[in-house]
């Protein structure tokens, strides 16, 4: 899957505004940027009466709206979902996911820190930096509000650069990791495969999606 960092931080810190600068400096770079974030439980995105409800109530398991100018996505879940499990409703075509929220998953974490919020979060595992506006007693490198770009920077050298090139696998709708060897027979078993098509060109990027009959059904 795409490279996913998570901008984590106490409420007021400022984490939506460091999110938004580095969505700007990614992408006068040119880098293709999605974004996820988590909102607390009870927030509503739909409302009774709308057809996008009345579809999820007549037993639909996922509904898009489209409009001119936006896509929503609504899918009723029994409880959060990983970042993980919402990247794959993303899709792979991007360079880099930024998450803003989720400081108790899975995804290398920045910690937004505010001096008038009180003391950093304690015990974030993966924590690769820290945006403050004042110094602090840490191994983590540290940036400033305004240093969106090297921020960047990191990230683009840490996370852009080195998956720009990439194969996912799922099995079973799970991630399955993959070493450079099988990603390397995957990659040139398949295309060669499509390349011998009619009226396929360059292979740029591929998917395949494989469903079989349960057999216990």
């Amino acid at each position: 899957m795409p490279p996913v960092v998570s901008i984590v931080g106490k409420s007021r810190s400022g984490k939506t505004i460091v999110v938004e600068r580095l969505i700007r400096e990614l992408r006068s770079r040119a880098y293709r940027v999605a974004t996820i974030k988590h909102a607390p439980r009870g927030a509503s995105f739909d409302e009774p009466g709308k057809d996008s409800w009345r579809h999820i109530e007549a037993g639909s398991e996922t509904v898009v709206v489209s409009s001119p100018n936006n896509i929503v996505l609504v899918k009723p879940v029994s409880e959060d979902a990983s970042v993980e499990e919402l990247v794959r409703l993303l899709g792979e075509d991007y360079d880099i996911i930024l998450a803003e929220g989720f400081k108790q998953g899975s995804a290398p974490k920045i910690e937004v820190h505010r001096k008038e919020v009180g003391v950093p979060l304690r015990d974030i595992k993966k924590l690769i930096a820290i945006v403050t506006d004042e110094p602090l007693e840490t191994k983590v490198r540290q940036f400033s509000f305004e240093d969106s770009k090297g921020l960047a920077d990191l990230l683009e050298r840490g996370f852009i650069k080195p998956q720009k090139e990439r194969i996912s696998l799922y099995v079973n709708n799970t991630p399955v990791p993959l070493t450079t060897f099988p990603k390397q027979i995957i990659k040139n078993v398949l295309v060669a495969m499509v390349s011998c098509l009619k009226g396929v060109k360059e292979v740029t990027s591929l998917q395949i999606f494989l469903r079989e009959e349960d057999a216990r059904k």
